[in-house]
């Protein structure tokens, strides 16, 4: 296991295991000591070299031209859709994906995108032959379909890299461009061994979200090509994202890149011990899941009590009826999973 200095929430008798979602991570002393020692400058004038270098390593890292640091996952998905859609114009979506269901209607709200969500299948998938079904004649009854919008992973799932591919293909054979919500695309990446930018080359356009497993207190880049990054550079200042000595939030992105990705292994196999823990247990069902997180079920007359049950001894959960989801981070080590466990035994025994 890694010598990551984090909070280490599993650790103590008296702690919190908080596993409702890897976005609960606290930066650790060495985060902190990066960005305390941050070179910054006004971003807005292009003058932060700490935000600039961000860009240039996420670029890199994803194996496009160009990125553009932004305030959050949902802020860079958001300015993606706006960078590739007009007024009037539909983006495909799966019905599961977070920019459809999870961020306020964005893009029909502020963008008169109007959203065609397709039926993914149980591992948030979808097929090509949806793709190319879905897309609209050219007739003035129908919005004029110009994107299709992915997600890697979906609850926790990794999506096949040929499958992608495919979906990509069907897209551009009809005229569309491709944004991935890659957010998690990091723990996707390190369960398939293959490097980011593999998955990421299919796509026009990436997000990935820096303080969810990655463990940054804020931030997501979005990357894609030049000219793509300067629309999304208008549309990050028209959704009120212009920022000023930046570098300080961007420093710890940097170091999260640097020193979290590979562990993000250790999160995987945590969730994997979570999840034999906790099969054989009569009245709860363990689904499937390949990174870090685990998808419980209960009788929907037993989930608030679970909850409770489990918050009253010092294990936090989310999730939606009847579905309890666990998310394994850097602040919940071996010690917190087995308090997991045995909290959720005692409730069922």
């Amino acid at each position: 296991m890694s010598a990551y200095l984090g909070s280490a929430a599993g650790g103590s008798a008296n702690a919190v295991v908080d596993l409702r979602s890897d976005t609960v991570t606290k930066p650790g002393p060495a985060m902190r000591a990066a960005m305390a020692a941050a070179e910054v400058g006004d971003d807005v004038y292009g003058e932060d070299p700490t935000v600039r270098r961000l860009e240039e390593e996420a670029a890199a890292l994803l194996g496009k031209e160009a990125a553009l640091f932004v305030s959050s996952g949902t802020q860079g998905n958001l300015a993606a859709l706006l960078s590739h859609c007009g007024r009037g114009d539909e983006y495909l979506v799966g019905d599961r994906y977070h920019s459809f269901t999870s961020e306020a209607g964005g893009a029909a709200v502020l963008g008169g995108i109007m959203p065609c969500p397709l039926r993914t299948d149980d591992r948030g998938g979808l097929e090509p032959a949806q793709v190319a079904a879905a897309v609209k004649p050219d007739d003035a009854h129908y919005p004029v379909s110009r994107l299709l919008c992915l997600e890697n992973t979906v609850s926790g799932q990794v999506q096949a890299p040929e499958r992608m591919a495919a979906l990509a293909a069907a897209a551009r054979e009809r005229g569309l461009k491709v944004h991935l919500d890659g957010a998690r695309l990091l723990n996707a990446a390190v369960q398939l061994g293959l490097p980011a930018a593999a998955l990421a080359a299919p796509m026009d356009s990436i997000s990935l979200c820096l303080s969810k497993g990655l463990g940054a207190p804020v931030g997501s880049v979005l990357a894609g090509g030049r000219d793509f990054i300067a629309r999304a550079h208008r549309q990050r200042k028209l959704l009120g994202g212009a920022t000023r000595q930046a570098g300080i939030l961007a420093a710890a992105g940097l170091y999260a890149l640097k020193h979290h990705v590979g562990r993000l292994a250790e999160d995987h196999a945590r969730a994997c011990r979570l999840a034999e823990g906790l099969q054989g247990i009569a009245g709860l069902t363990v689904l499937p899941s390949d990174t870090n997180m685990v998808f419980l079920e209960v009788a929907a007359e037993r989930y608030r009590p679970f909850l409770q049950h489990l918050a009253d001894h010092g294990v936090l959960a989310g999730g939606k009826s009847p579905r309890v989801r666990l998310v394994t981070h850097l602040d919940v080590d071996d010690a917190g999973i087995e308090r997991a466990i045995a909290a959720v035994r005692g409730f069922f025994s």
